[in-house]
């Protein structure tokens, strides 16, 4: 089909033609945009914790007098591990997905006044390293000789592990083994580094902070007391917390068990990702409803242009212009309306992706988005003026001579 004819119409109804392009443009931008920001929401709910998730569950308690913490440590540890099924009870500071304890900035040398960024601190108490199921990547483990009392949040020094992640980007060229990071002015020696290790709370920064840990032994006591880490099989480990809850009840009646913080660690990952997935609903919802109002908008202009090109149809008929000529026309038309949209909304899409990148530290949109938002347009542009097109082609000749 010859393209001359069918621009020469669309020049004639400029205004019309022009609304649904930026239309068109409007539907092309926020759909890329909405697709990217779905599927960087969906990857970050598959983040990986590096720990035993299925196997693990947090008890947090409060209430409690801190000058009574090792007595209360003693009974809660005692007790608990009487509890048919248990396989492991020790004291920590926080666990994936749940509150953050040791949030704090890092540097590499005591002298120097840059930052090499903002950490989590994993502090536990013996058997926490070996319940959570780490896997160390290099170096060692934590042994019992690297234990020492917390000052604060923080043992004054002591041998750390570090996520892999958190090891690349303070020495990406270097063994981070041996090397000393410095927080409050006090020395951390790193000794084993693990493959991965989430923070509690996510990261401050951007999702490529979201594994800057830091995990630090520690013997429990004053400033280590009232957050438990629970291990028991994944079948159990429901009923486990269950009697865990009802068992402080009996060996520390003075404290409160938090509601909130005293879950599955599967509990506790949902609930943290619960918002990530309300938003890619959401962002779902608006493309739907924007291609929905955009397919309405090409059905509405094609079936007007339909009826005023009534006896124009008649007459191409009448000359011998088969359906197929008819629906084709229609169609091409159609696509180079849509094009134009594209085009116009490609520049568009960048520029919105630029300020959610500058406004929200979002990364930059990928150009894989781009072909995949102009096929779905093409194909919803070609399904929407399918139905007015097959009007126009059933059009019969004798239109032509009605109309004289």
């Amino acid at each position: 089909m010859q393209i001359q004819p069918v621009l020469a119409a669309l020049r004639r109804h400029r205004l019309a033609t022009l609304l649904i392009v930026m239309e068109i443009a409007l539907a092309c931008a926020v759909l890329c945009n909405a697709c990217f920001l779905i599927a960087n929401r969906l990857q970050q709910t598959r983040l990986q914790s590096g720990v035993d998730e299925t196997s693990l569950a947090e008890l947090t308690l409060t209430g409690f007098d801190p000058s009574q913490a090792t007595d209360l440590n003693a009974r809660v540890l005692d007790g608990l591990r009487t509890i048919p099924g248990i396989q492991s009870v020790s004291v920590i500071n926080a666990v994936p997905f749940g509150q953050h304890a040791g949030t704090a900035g890092i540097k590499l040398s005591r002298d120097t006044p840059d930052s090499a960024g903002v950490v989590d601190f994993y502090v536990g108490g013996p058997g926490s390293f070996e319940a959570l199921g780490l896997h160390v990547v290099s170096g060692r483990a934590p042994q019992a000789t690297d234990m020492s009392a917390v000052a604060d949040f923080l043992p004054k020094s002591a041998p750390v592990l570090v996520s892999r992640a958190l090891a690349a980007h303070l020495w990406p060229d270097a063994d981070p083994l041996g090397k000393v990071i410095w927080c409050a002015d006090r020395p951390y020696r790193v000794t084993g580094v693990v493959d991965h290790l989430a923070r509690p709370a996510g990261g401050q920064g951007g999702p490529e902070t979201r594994e800057w840990s830091v995990f630090v032994p520690a013997l429990p006591g004053e400033n280590l007391a009232g957050v438990y880490l629970l291990r028991a099989a994944p079948d159990q480990l429901n009923r486990v917390l269950r009697d865990a809850r009802a068992r402080i009840a009996k060996i520390a009646p003075e404290v409160v068990v938090d509601s909130l913080g005293s879950q599955t660690l599967p509990q506790l990952r949902d609930r943290y990702f619960r918002d990530d997935r309300a938003m890619a609903g959401m962002l779902l919802g608006v493309i739907v409803a924007l291609l929905l109002v955009t397919a309405l908008g090409i059905v509405g202009l094609t079936s007007f242009w339909v009826a005023q090109r009534r006896k124009q149809i008649g007459v191409r008929r009448a000359l011998g212009a088969t359906r197929g000529d008819i629906l084709g026309y229609f169609q091409t038309e159609n696509f180079l309306i849509v094009s134009f949209g594209i085009g116009l909304g490609m520049l568009l899409a960048f520029g919105i992706n630029l300020l959610l990148m500058t406004q929200y530290e979002l990364p930059r949109l990928p150009l894989l988005y781009l072909p995949i938002g102009a096929l779905v347009l093409w194909g919803l542009g070609q399904l929407s003026v399918l139905a007015p097109a097959l009007r126009a082609a059933a059009v019969p000749p004798v239109v032509a001579t009605r109309s004289v």
